[in-house]
C-alpha cells in the first residue's frame, strides 16, 4: 500500500512520463517524400536570348530562356513543391544557420530557382566582371532592389513567408530572370535537371504539397504512376511514411505550359 504523503510524488512522476511519451514517439517518426516530373512530349528546345548590353562580356555565354528547362530523359527542371501546413513540426537537423547563395553569374542567375527560409540570409553575389542589378519583387516583405558591383554582395533577410515566388530581376541587364521561394519552414524543394525531387526529414503523417512552376503556374493536372490527377491550385494531400514516401514519375502534357 502506497502511503499518502508519497502519492502526489507518484502521481506527479507518472503523469511526466505519460505527458512525454507522445512528444518522444512523434518525434523519432520521420520521414521523406521525393518523385520526378515528367515533359509528355518532343523536348522544347529553349530560345536563345537577345544580349544588347555588356556584350563584350555576357554575350560569349549563348544564354538561352530558362522559363522551361526539359533534359533529354524529359525531366522537368526548376519546378517548385512545398509544404503548405503552417504548424508543422520541425526536424532539429533541420535549422537554417548557413546563408543561401544567389549569384549572378555569367549575365544569369545561379541558380535560376533558389529556396530559403524566413529568418535566414539570403546572400546575392556578383561573381561577373560588369556591375548588376537584383531587383527582388516581394509581396509580402520589403522590396529589395540593390545594385551590386562587380565581385560585390549583399544580404536580405525576408521576415514573412511568400505564398508565391518572388521574381528576380536585373534592371541593368533586361534578360536576366530568377526567382525566390521564401518559406517560413525548410520543406520545400526545386526539382534538379532530371525532374526529381526530395524533401527529408519530415514528420510522419499527411502534409499538404503544393506544386508550381514559372510558366505554367500552379499544377494542377498531372499523371501519377499512370493515373490522372487533379487538384485544385496546385494543392496535394500527401502521406509521409516513416520510411519514405515515393510519388514516382508525375508527367505533365505539354499543353500545361502553353
Amino acid at each position: 500500500m502506497v502511503q499518502p504523503s508519497l502519492r502526489r510524488p507518484l502521481l506527479t512522476l507518472l503523469g511526466s512520463v505519460l505527458v512525454a511519451l507522445p512528444v518522444c514517439a512523434q518525434a523519432a517518426e520521420w520521414g521523406s517524400i521525393s518523385g520526378r516530373f515528367v515533359y509528355d512530349g518532343d523536348a522544347p528546345t529553349p530560345p536563345k536570348l537577345t544580349v544588347d548590353k555588356d556584350v563584350d562580356v555576357c554575350g560569349k555565354h549563348n544564354l538561352v530562356n530558362e522559363e522551361l528547362i526539359v533534359g533529354e530523359d524529359k525531366g522537368i527542371a526548376n519546378i517548385v513543391i512545398f509544404v503548405r501546413d503552417r504548424k508543422i513540426d520541425v526536424h532539429p537537423d533541420l535549422k537554417a544557420t548557413e546563408p543561401v547563395v544567389l549569384d549572378n553569374l555569367n549575365c544569369r542567375f545561379a541558380p535560376h530557382v533558389v529556396f530559403v527560409q524566413t529568418g535566414q540570409d539570403l546572400l546575392i553575389k556578383n561573381s561577373d566582371p560588369v556591375g548588376h542589378n537584383s531587383n527582388v519583387a516581394t509581396l509580402k516583405n520589403p522590396a529589395s532592389n540593390t545594385l551590386i558591383p562587380a565581385s560585390g554582395e549583399t544580404k536580405v533577410t525576408f521576415r514573412s513567408d511568400e505564398a508565391v515566388p518572388a521574381a528576380v530581376t536585373c534592371n541593368i541587364h533586361p534578360w536576366m530572370k530568377g526567382w525566390v521561394v521564401v518559406r517560413d519552414n525548410p520543406y520545400a524543394a526545386v526539382t534538379g535537371e532530371d525532374g526529381s525531387f526530395t524533401i527529408e526529414k519530415l514528420p510522419a503523417g499527411e502534409v499538404e504539397l503544393q506544386f508550381w512552376h514559372e510558366k505554367a503556374g500552379y499544377l494542377d493536372s498531372m499523371v501519377i504512376n499512370g493515373k490522372k490527377t487533379s487538384v485544385k491550385r496546385g494543392r496535394m494531400d500527401v502521406e509521409v511514411e516513416a520510411d519514405g514516401t515515393d510519388l514516382g514519375e508525375m508527367v505533365l502534357d505539354a499543353s500545361v505550359f502553353k
